[in-house]
Parts: structure tokens; C-alpha cells; sequence
């Protein structure tokens, strides 16, 4: 019933943990797996083999040319989506997904929760239609019906984005997108090269999809809240570590009794 959908690229620690958690925690919940992998040269391929996942390669990687591989690779009808360092917490994860999906047929997916405005829209009951960015799918952690992607698949022309403007457009078309009690896990650490990557994407994006211009006067004033920012926290970490140092040799001069 759920194919399982890993987009990865150099992440072999993360994946490796991953699928080891998909295999000996959910294997009965889920019926394959595959790993979307963008040329990864770290070994992940061969970790993904050695969990009997299924890869399929990308070689030019875009982010609704990648969710619409993965989709059409797929074997079931209902497809979950996850980042390489992201993983599933909840014992029930899958079993709440298939529950969803049976229960309503014009669902088109399900965004699951890993963070406090995921958990604040799902108890506040603050519907996709009514915010399609912070309640429509995100992929990392989400699942989708593959019946509705072959009539709406994902648009390979935008930046970024390519989750909520699906979403935009399967709400649009009648199709129902909820929350669903299932937790995960989101962590990662981005180089400063891979943050400036997203960066450029995001503004592109949030531009394409949510109209959000950008203005040569609110350049200069984030130009110089950042330098403001930086020298901030760079005295604040000065000024903190000197009373770290004078603390110790206090500490030494002066130690207490030991119990």
C-alpha cells in the first residue's frame, strides 16, 4: 500500500540511520522503499542496497523534476516522502497514514509533524485552505496519493517550493490536504554554501509562488542588520567567554568542598 521515498545526496550517515529505523521498526507498514539519489560519491548507494532499497538515479536535480521521479517510480498508491535526515518517530507513523487515505477519497496528501507550527495549525485546526504554505505538504515527512499526482503532477519550473504550490493547485481542483498525527524527525546541519543555496531558491520561490518581491531599499536595510547582527553576536560571544575565563580562575582560586 506505501511506497517509501528517500531524497538523498551525500548523506550516507543520516540515510544509513534512516533506513535502519524504516526496516526494523516499520517493515510491516510499508511495502518498498526506494532512494532518489542525486549522484551521491560517500557510499549511499551501496547503503541503500544493503537495506534492500531500490535506487533510481538523478542526475540533474530539480525539486519538482525530483518529486515527480520519485512519484512515477513508485510502485503503491500512496507515496511518503522524506528528506535523507529525516525520520519517522511515531510507532504509528504509517498505520495513521493509511487510515487517512482510506477514510477520504478526495485526499490528495497528508502533511505529518515535526515542528511546534505543525503541532500549533494541526490543534488550532488551521486547514490547508486556509494556509497552504504552513499547512499544505512539505517534503520532508509528507504523503500524497499517487492517483492525484498522474492528473496534477509537480511543476519542474519553480525554484522551490514545488510542495506548496502543489498544494495550491490539488486544493484549488477540489482535493482535500489535513494534518496527520504522525511525528518525525527533521535535523540537519547546512554548510554556509548549502544555506546560501537555499537562500537564492527561497527568494525565487517565495517570489513565483507567493508574490513577494523584492525592493533595492529592503536590500540595504537587511544588508545592514546582518553586519549589526554579526558584530552583535561576535561581542556578546567575547564578552561571555572573558566571563567564562574570569569564573575559572575564581573557581580556582577558590574551589569548594568536595562531597
Amino acid at each position: 500500500m506505501i511506497s517509501v521515498v528517500i531524497r538523498n545526496k551525500n548523506q550516507k550517515r543520516a540515510l544509513t540511520f534512516l533506513l535502519k529505523n524504516l526496516t526494523e521498526r516499520y517493515a510491516e507498514d510499508i511495502s518498498e522503499i526506494l532512494v532518489i539519489d542525486n549522484e551521491s560519491t560517500d557510499g549511499s548507494i551501496e547503503i541503500a542496497e544493503e537495506f534492500g532499497a531500490r535506487v533510481v538515479t538523478v542526475k540533474q536535480f530539480s525539486y519538482g523534476g525530483s518529486a515527480n521521479i520519485a512519484a512515477n517510480a513508485a510502485k503503491y498508491p500512496f507515496v511518503v516522502i522524506f528528506s535523507a535526515h529525516s525520520y519517522p518517530v511515531s510507532h504509528d507513523f504509517f498505520k495513521l497514514i493509511k487510515e487517512k487515505f482510506n477514510r477520504n477519497q478526495k485526499l490528495a496528501g497528508l502533511r505529518c509533524l515535526h515542528s511546534p507550527n505543525d503541532y500549533r495549525n494541526y490543534i488550532n485546526k488551521v486547514s490547508a485552505k486556509d494556509d497552504a504554505n504552513r499547512s499544505g505538504l512539505i517534503f520532508s515527512g509528507s504523503a500524497f496519493s499517487k492517483d492525484v499526482w498522474k492528473k496534477h503532477p509537480f511543476r519542474e519550473d519553480v525554484s522551490t517550493f514545488e510542495d506548496k504550490e502543489w498544494s495550491k493547485r490539488v486544493l484549488e481542483s477540489g482535493y482535500d490536504i489535513e494534518f496527520v498525527n504522525s511525528i518525525f524527525s527533521y535535523e540537519i546541519k547546512r554548510t554556509r554554501k548549502q544555506v546560501f543555496f537555499r537562500f537564492k531558491n527561497d527568494v525565487v520561490g517565495n517570489y513565483q509562488l507567493w508574490h513577494t518581491d523584492v525592493y533595492l531599499l529592503t536590500v540595504f536595510k537587511q544588508l545592514l542588520a546582518d553586519i549589526y547582527g554579526t558584530f552583535k553576536r561576535f561581542f556578546v560571544a567575547i564578552y561571555y567567554s572573558f566571563k567564562r575565563f574570569v569564573f575559572r580562575i575564581k573557581f580556582i582560586l577558590n574551589k569548594p568542598s568536595k562531597f
